[in-house]
């Protein structure tokens, strides 16, 4: 059923515009997949130009495996990506990004929060120059006060600590031109914050705006304890603001001590007033105790991070590529725009990105 109050627009200008990508990373969808894909696809198929839909398994242990394969047997815009293990969304984008050939790609859950009748605005708005095109919700329908809260505590805290404009209250979906693709497509660290990645690039961007909908079925993948960890690889990718912090408490700490300590001393100097006793001192060992291990934490954040580059371990591996009847017919034509150009369709050949 289509987005609420939105019509399916027709009128679209596709000049120059020879394919367009959508990634769709999936992880345990099948209760929504198949309603997704019938909206994806009205769309796409209403802008009158050729696209592939690019879905990305993550791993997923339900059904959602078999509901792909159907739709690549079914329709010939689909090409399938399988990953060897589950590895987290963010690797499962950038693998989507590293295959997708179009003038323009387009990333978008498949929860149906995030409505894809917001496709031609986007594509419309990249007609005005602009590389990313980033989604920005207005409202969050079906989630608690407390997820909101945190959401709109953290996004604006990031924006705050960082040096690049990322921007608030977005979330993956949004629009990219062929070269912002390129672009992030050079970016292979570890250790990924996407929405980080897509600020740092550069190039115009500019914002839609949208309501953003309740999950259409289905259970998310995303509980406070992933929301956490997600924040902390946020934080530790983009500044080191927590480092400085843990520098500058340090430095107020000595010259706190510093300070107590000469009043201790002239206290006792001038009236015989005896050094306070082990209460006060257990006290002081256990407060600075606290402070040093929660600064050795934080350096051992960004150590972990160090550690896991210097591996450098590919991001992923594929369990099997199957390229769309129109993603052929477009590298036939056109050339090889993924990052594995040297991919031999071959269903049991596995690949590395």
């Amino acid at each position: 059923m289509p987005w609420k109050g939105y019509k399916v627009a027709t009128e679209v200008d596709n000049t120059d515009l020879k394919l367009i990508s959508v990634v769709v990373p999936t992880y345990n969808e099948q209760d929504v997949i198949d309603e997704f894909h019938q909206r994806i696809t009205t769309v796409l198929a209403a802008l009158k130009t050729d696209y592939e839909i690019i879905y990305v398994n993550d791993g997923s242990t339900d059904g959602t495996a078999a509901c792909l394969n159907n739709f690549y047997t079914t329709d010939q815009h689909v090409t399938i990506l399988e990953l060897s293990r589950n590895f987290g969304k963010e690797i499962a984008l950038t693998a989507g990004l590293d295959h997708s050939q179009g003038d323009v790609t387009i990333v978008i859950d498949s929860d149906l929060q995030d409505p894809p009748e917001l496709i031609p605005e986007l594509i419309q708005t990249w007609r005005e120059g602009y590389d990313v095109v980033y989604a920005k919700r207005r409202k969050r329908s079906g989630e608690s006060l407390a997820k909101k809260t945190t959401a709109f505590m953290f996004y604006r805290m990031i924006q705050k600590t960082t040096n690049i404009h990322i921007p608030k209250d977005t979330g993956d979906y949004r629009l990219l031109s062929r070269r912002a693709v390129n672009a992030v497509r050079k970016m292979r660290e570890q250790h990924r914050y996407m929405k980080g990645i897509f600020s740092w690039i550069g190039f115009p961007q500019k914002s839609v705006f949208y309501d953003r909908d309740s999950r259409a079925a289905g259970e998310t993948k995303w509980n406070y304890w992933n929301l956490w960890n997600f924040a902390l690889e946020g934080i530790t990718s983009f500044t080191t603001i927590p480092l400085r912090l843990s520098t500058y408490f340090g430095f107020i700490t000595a010259f706190g001590a510093l300070g107590y300590g000469t009043y201790i001393l002239i206290k006792t100097l001038m009236y015989g007033d005896p050094v306070p006793g082990y209460p006060t001192l257990a006290v002081t060992i256990l407060f600075l105790g606290g402070i040093q291990l929660i600064a050795i934490g934080i350096i051992g954040e960004y150590l972990g991070r160090i550690f896991n580059e210097t591996k450098a371990r590919p991001l992923y591996y594929l369990n099997c590529y199957l390229p769309s009847e129109k993603t052929r017919g477009f590298v036939e034509i056109h050339g090889n725009r993924s990052v594995n150009s040297d991919h031999d369709n071959s269903k049991n050949q596995n690949h590395s990105g």
